[in-house]
């Protein structure tokens, strides 16, 4: 079963060796920030079962011993690391898959960091395209 991925323009391609660990969305405000959203979808494996095919992510420190992995050409978060708290695992923006829907998230993480409309985002009409383009 191959697992690839990608930034948005093609400029940076991915492959991961195996399934994640686990899927995981994560609301807290680094990932706010980075992402300019209210969560992030993160897959975690070893850092070894990822491999760049493609190009050459660009880097920042985002906070302390954050480091997150990004295309320098159009922006698309990809990677995040921490070291002192994920030792030796990668985290996979999971929506820059291929198949984004081939492994859905067991949990939400940082929710003391959500905004609060986040908890009754559910209630909201939700419409398959732009409303009056559905």
């Amino acid at each position: 079963m191959s697992i690839t991925g990608g930034c948005r323009c093609g400029a940076i391609r991915y492959e991961l060796g195996s399934a994640p660990d686990r899927v995981s969305i994560c609301h807290c405000r680094d990932c706010q920030l980075s992402a300019g959203a209210p969560m992030v979808a993160w897959a975690v494996m070893p850092a070894g079962n990822l491999k760049i095919t493609k190009g050459t992510p660009a880097t920042i420190n985002s906070s302390g011993d954050s480091f997150r992995r990004f295309c320098s050409q159009c922006g698309t978060g990809l990677f995040y690391v921490n070291e002192t708290f994920l030792p030796g695992l990668v985290d996979v923006q999971s929506v820059t898959l291929d198949d984004p829907s081939a492994f859905p998230p067991g949990a939400q993480v940082q929710t003391a960091e959500q905004p609060g409309w986040m908890a009754h985002i559910h209630t909201l009409p939700a419409f398959r395209r732009y409303p009056g383009m559905d």
